[in-house]
Order: structure tokens, then sequence, then C-alpha cells
């Protein structure tokens, strides 16, 4: 992912500040001269990032501040605060409530890829609970209903349109009335887009508008058009009044950072980014934790988000019986790594971790580990109940090994590998053995039984290393919170 690399850029000018052994005028001005240069190649326009150096500069005045003040701090917050002005518009953008009939209109140019991002927009709620509908109100474009349909077939959501109806408002008219009635609480209306913003667009655009009365009309915009985000924003918000605005295409380009700062100086609200062309490869776009994962310091309420979403929250206290007594089994192995592919893609997951980037899982990378879980998780369902839920690793004879290689398909060198992987991570769960249940309603106290010093045994050493040590280990566990959220790491999954 292209954001990555900015993220990378901006994170390893700070790592080098940190590690810099005095901070001095030359230090601070090499730090703000890699985070310029990595925002003006994201195509940030020249004034925005010039005046964040003058700023930055303005607030960390190096000669006034006091011997006994965190230099490295005050500069890494005062980087932090002027990057979420550059992408803060200053306004929120209206939510659709649960249980409440919303209308939402998108529109956008061909191309932008407007037809999937409403395919995923419906997903994502679908998946929190709304009832969504899709409706195809883009007659210009041949294939577009088609498109649509697929997409909404795939992910099990309601749609309407038609082959021979060549009106637009009056499809969307029709649609909505329809899925009103079916009580469906989102109705969202593809329209059409064209090659260029002109006249005829804008009109259909403005008639269909007028006809449903949407609560949210949201322009989706193609992040590789950069700085030009702004023009083409502002043309739109004229035309109709939109009120957010999803960038897709994330993923491709180097300019992605430019449209960022574009569409936030036209006053309009992201409030989605595409990241792919997978469902779950869409990002809800909330300034400061997307700053704070640019900046390698995490996204911890969003990691926990994640966690909550995945995990049943009736099997968070069992496991965590199992993880204090220290018995790790290949089913618990099997239901976490249902857990990890649930959570969507893995670099994503990474760059909410405090002292990780999204940087550390290319592309490539992200595809074969996905593919090694999913081949140790067939080789599983190979296996009896007495096989799974054993502690015993001489119970894996080979005889027992050459059955699960043929009833998977795969090689025994590969069951081998597997098991493997199971010893590694029994020795990890095995170090937790011996932590302290916490009361029902003693909120903290699993985190303090739970103390940076026993988490330092369990984490590998290059993972301590990336979250800055003891010191950066001790400020995450201070983060982490309520007993809640700690249970919710180790939750399980049903096979």
């Amino acid at each position: 992912m292209v954001l990555a690399q900015l993220g990378g850029s901006i994170s390893r000018a700070l790592q080098q500040m940190s590690n810099a052994t005095i901070i001095d005028e030359k230090v601070l001005n090499e730090c703000l001269n890699e985070i310029t240069r990595a925002l003006l190649q994201s195509d940030v326009q020249f004034k925005l990032v010039r005046d964040m150096q003058t700023n930055i500069k303005k607030i960390v005045n190096l000669d006034d501040l006091a011997a006994g003040h965190n230099k490295r701090k005050i500069i890494q917050q005062a980087i932090f605060n002027e990057l979420c002005k550059i992408l803060d518009p200053g306004k929120p953008s209206f939510t659709p409530k649960k249980g409440k009939t919303s209308v939402v209109m998108f529109v956008g140019l061909q191309g932008s890829g407007k037809t999937t991002t409403c395919t995923k927009y419906a997903y994502y709620h679908q998946k929190k609970g709304w009832r969504p509908a899709l409706v195809c109100a883009d007659t210009f474009r041949a294939g577009a209903f088609d498109q649509l349909k697929q997409n909404a077939t795939k992910a099990k959501i309601p749609f309407y349109g038609s082959y021979t109806e060549s009106d637009p408002v009056k499809i969307a008219v029709e649609g909505v009335e329809r899925f009103k009635k079916e009580s469906c609480d989102l109705i969202i209306v593809d329209t059409s887009g064209r090659h260029k913003q002109e006249a005829a667009l804008f009109e259909e655009m403005r008639q269909v508008s007028e006809a449903t009365k949407p609560d949210l009309v949201i322009f989706v915009m193609d992040s590789s058009i950069g700085q030009a985000a702004f023009d083409q924003a502002q043309a739109f918000k004229q035309s109709v009044s939109v009120g957010a605005v999803i960038v897709t295409k994330m993923d491709g380009h180097a300019k992605g950072g430019g449209a960022l700062s574009a569409v936030a100086a036209t006053k309009s609200p992201v409030i989605f980014i595409g990241t792919g062309e997978h469902m779950d490869e869409f990002e809800v776009f909330d300034v400061k934790p997307f700053v704070s994962r640019l900046l390698g310091m995490g996204d911890w309420s969003g990691f926990m988000d994640k966690i909550h979403e995945v995990v049943p929250m009736d099997q968070q206290p069992e496991l965590l019986q199992k993880l204090s007594e220290g018995n790790f089994t290949l089913r618990i192995m099997y239901e976490q790594f249902q857990n990890i592919l649930k959570m969507g893609p893995i670099s994503q997951v990474f760059s909410m971790l405090p002292g990780f980037s999204a940087e550390l899982m290319p592309k490539g990378r992200e595809k074969e580990s996905s593919a090694k879980i999913k081949r140790y998780m067939t080789m599983m369902d190979s296996m009896t109940n007495e096989e799974l839920d054993s502690t015993n690793p001489k119970l894996m004879n080979e005889s027992r090994m050459r059955r699960i290689a043929r009833g998977s398909g795969r090689q025994v060198g590969e069951v081998m590998e597997m098991l493997e992987e199971y010893k590694r991570l029994a020795k990890v769960w095995g170090k937790m053995k011996g932590l302290k249940i916490p009361k029902k309603g003693e909120m903290s106290a699993l985190s303090r039984n739970m103390n940076a010093q026993h988490m330092s045994k369990v984490l590998p050493p290059q993972m301590l290393k990336q979250i800055g040590g003891m010191g950066g280990l001790q400020n995450l566990m201070k983060q982490m919170g309520s007993t809640k959220d700690m249970m919710g790491m180790f939750g399980g999954g049903d096979k």
C-alpha cells in the first residue's frame, strides 16, 4: 500500500530523531526535511507542507524549552497535530442511524470505483447490523447493473435495477420506495458517472437528488488525481450538496496523501478510504487514528474494535481461563487462525499496533501469510478431536501425520511444519501460565497482573524492539486500559 510507504518514511524520520543523542536545531531540521520530502512525493500541496513546517518550528522553539522537557515528545506531538490539521476538514459528516431509514446517494466520475464502493459501503454496514439495499440508477454505462447485481449477490445484499428502463430518476424512485416498504434502513443509490465533469452528468445528478431526497450524498473519487481532487470535489459540491467523500484506490497510487489533503481543503469530510479490490479492503477514515498509524503510533481503539467484531463475547472468559492454565491445544490454534482471517487484511491490522507500520507486511507477503494459515487449517480439519484437544506432543506419531497429510492433500513435511508452528505458539502461550483472572467487574486488574515484565517474556525480541523496548511496552500496557480490552485480545471462535 502506497500510504504505508508515506507512513514508513515519516516514522523512519521520527525514529532517526529519537536515536539522536542530543535534539538540536540540526536534528529537528533533518527530521522535518525528511517528512516534507515524503509529503511532497505523496502530492500534498507545497503551500500546506511549507505552512506545516513553519508552524512546527514556531511550536518547537528548542532555545525556549527548559532542560527537563521531553523534546522528542513535544516534536512528535507538534508533527501529529499539524498533520491532523492538513487532513481535517473541520466538520463532521451525516451518520446514518440503525433502524431509521436513510437514503444515501453515490456520485462521481466514471472509473473512480463508484459501483464497487457502493457495495463495500453496504457490506460494511451490514456487518454492523444494518439492513442495507442497493439501487442501480446508472443507465449510462453498459454493464453497470450487471456489476452491481454480481457484487450485491456475492455480499447477500438486496438490489434493484432494470435492463429496459432508461430513465435513471424513475429507477431511483421505484427502488427507494420498494426498499422503504421492505423496512431497509440504509438505501444506497448508485448514479451514472461520466468521463469528465459535464453539464449532462450534473443535471442528471440534480434530478435524482431532487426525486429521492437523500439524507447524504457521497462523492467517490479516485486518489490517483492527487491535488486535482480539490477542483473535482468543489465542482461536485456546487451541483449537489455533497456531504461526504470516499477516496478509492489508495493502495495503488503515490498521490493518496495529496488527494486526502486536497479534499479536506474543500471542507468535505472523507469518511472511508478504499485500499484494495476486495470487500474488506475498505477502512473508516478518522483523522487522528489515521495520522497516529502513519506515524507508527498505532490505533489501539481501532484494533480493539476489530477484535470485538470477530470474537464471540461469551467465549472470552473460557479462553482466558485456558490462557492462565497455559494449556494450548491445536484447537485453540485453529480458533486463533479463524479470528486472524476474520479481522481482514493483515497489513491493516499490523498498522493499528503501536510500533508497527503496514510497510512491515508487503502485499505479496500478506497473501502468502493468509495462504499458509488456510493451509494449516485444512490440515487441522483432517484431525480427530483427540488430536485437536491433546497437549501431549508425543501423540503425533508418523502414522498419524501420514493420515493427516493424505486427508488434507498435503505433504507429510507440511504437516510437520504446521506442528512446529504449533510448538512455537505453545511455548509463547505457556509463558502466560499463572496469569491471575480478575473477578467480574474488576476493571484494569488483568492489565495490572499482566505487567510489562510479563509481556516482555512473551513477545518475540524483534517485536519488542519495534514497540520501542521496555519503555514502549509500558506505554502500550497503559493504553490497553480495561479488562474487557485485554480479554478481547485472547478471544476464541467456533470450529
